[in-house]
């Protein structure tokens, strides 16, 4: 009797021990997040949502895996997450191009931002800053705008209606100046042909930048910003050498399906904001230029309306077409 009492209680034991197994196993798998990054990785908005990883894990008690879907610019991405249900597990983290720029380049957009997304936060803000050759005789942008009304000069971009296209837009127009736009497949084949001189100037996210200016083989002349950069800052904005109208910001900043609940927006909006204004997190995106924001997510969703409005109106107004 002793015997079966003893062997009741072991399997007793046993089926509890696997069913708090499974139990926590469930609990684990059920509180995973896809945080889907619409580049590949190794590029900077990757490397940022990267940076994020442990931090805002902890903050969540989550385990958050990145799904890289880069293509369409941010279609593929936009998609994947319309698919997943909207409740806060799958979240999008982009630049500004593919939710405030592509509405305005492609008459045909598979998604729109403003009414399939839902704001969560900004993350951080990412001036351009205008770099040339070092031998280049323009030490400020305006002497490089000198040059433009003397000669024939040319600038690289990442692509047609990316960020660094529309930079030099601005730039054409505050000046009154027509420097010619070369695109290329990305910003690194453009970042080397201003290293080797085979153009003139190029405009670029402090981050994906500060590495060739502190090394010598860029050199910054001219800050799209409303202030200076604690990076680099003896390089004067564009506003304080005079030409007004310059204003680039590719922020990057987390989104979900539209349709999910006002709380878990504001849930992942709040463990946003602390993980970014905290160590180490917050020097090391400070220290390669990027300002560490978070935001509300009615804030964003401003940011997004303004902005979407104002690249819209330039892409009309230079008729700039998708490649």
């Amino acid at each position: 009797m002793k015997k079966t009492l003893r062997l009741l209680a072991l399997q007793l034991s046993i089926g509890l021990a696997c069913l708090l197994g499974t139990a926590f196993a469930f609990a684990q798998s059920a509180n995973i997040i896809k945080m889907v990054v619409t580049f590949p990785p190794g590029g900077p908005v990757d490397s940022m949502a990267r940076s994020l990883l442990e931090p805002l894990s902890k903050e969540l008690n989550a385990q958050i895996i990145i799904e890289n879907k880069p293509g369409g610019n941010g279609a593929i991405g936009a998609e994947y997450i319309a698919s997943n249900p909207a409740d806060g597990k799958t979240i999008w983290f982009t630049s500004a191009g593919a939710v405030a720029i592509n509405p305005g380049l492609y008459e045909k957009l598979a998604y729109n931002p403003q009414k399939d997304l839902a704001p969560v936060s900004l993350v951080a803000n990412n001036v351009e800053v205008l770099v040339v050759n070092p031998s280049s005789p323009a030490n400020n942008a305006a002497e490089f705008i000198a040059l433009a009304k003397k000669s024939d000069l040319t600038m690289g971009s990442s692509g047609t209606g990316s960020v660094p296209h529309l930079a030099l837009e601005q730039l054409n127009s505050a000046a009154n100046v027509k420097i010619l736009h070369v695109p290329y497949k990305g910003a690194a084949p453009a970042i080397t042909d201003v290293m080797a001189g085979h153009i003139d100037g190029f405009f670029g996210d402090i981050p994906g930048l500060i590495g060739y200016i502190k090394s010598g083989k860029l050199k910054p002349i001219g800050l799209a910003a409303d202030k200076r950069n604690s990076a680099i800052p003896d390089v004067k904005t564009f506003n304080e050498m005079g030409i007004k109208g310059v204003d680039t910001n590719n922020w990057y900043a987390v989104f979900v399906k539209a349709g999910t609940p006002k709380a878990e927006i504001d849930r992942l909006s709040a463990a946003i904001k602390k993980v970014v204004k905290q160590d180490p997190l917050n020097s090391k995106l400070t220290q390669t230029g990027s300002e560490p924001v978070g935001s509300s997510p009615e804030e964003l969703g401003a940011i997004l309306k303004k902005d979407t409005a104002k690249w819209s109106e330039l892409i009309k107004a230079k008729k700039i077409t998708p490649e």
